[in-house]
């Protein structure tokens, strides 16, 4: 029987914290009424929707940032065990490189970075 008291007690506790935060939250606002776009930052006036369409052009520039942002990521570990590793550790991120830089090549080649 105080299994279920003591649960009890504790969804009380936890109802309590909900309702004291939205509480809060109500005292604590400042208006009502949303601001209506009021631009963020920069002080300039928005010159299109915010969910406004990119060029195509724009994604493969994306997976190129995310190619070598996935390169910096598996960099980091390594930069710690290459020690440890030894020579094998090295030639293992410089094919790595490599790849990276014949996917770079072939999509320079193809024309996927010119915008004309």
């Amino acid at each position: 029987m105080s299994g279920i008291t003591a649960a009890l007690s504790l969804l009380g506790v936890a109802v309590l914290a909900v309702a004291g935060v939205y509480g809060a939250a109500w005292a604590a606002r400042l208006s009502a009424d949303p601001v209506a776009a009021a631009p963020f930052g920069s002080g300039l006036e928005p010159a299109e929707h915010a969910v406004s369409r990119f060029h195509v052009r724009w994604y493969t520039v994306t997976m190129l940032f995310l190619a070598f942002d996935m390169e910096m990521v598996f960099m980091y570990p390594w930069t710690r065990v290459i020690s440890v590793m030894g020579p094998g550790a090295v030639i293992e991120m410089f094919v790595f490189l490599g790849v990276l830089l014949a996917g770079v090549v072939y999509a320079w080649r193809e024309g996927a970075l010119r915008w004309t």
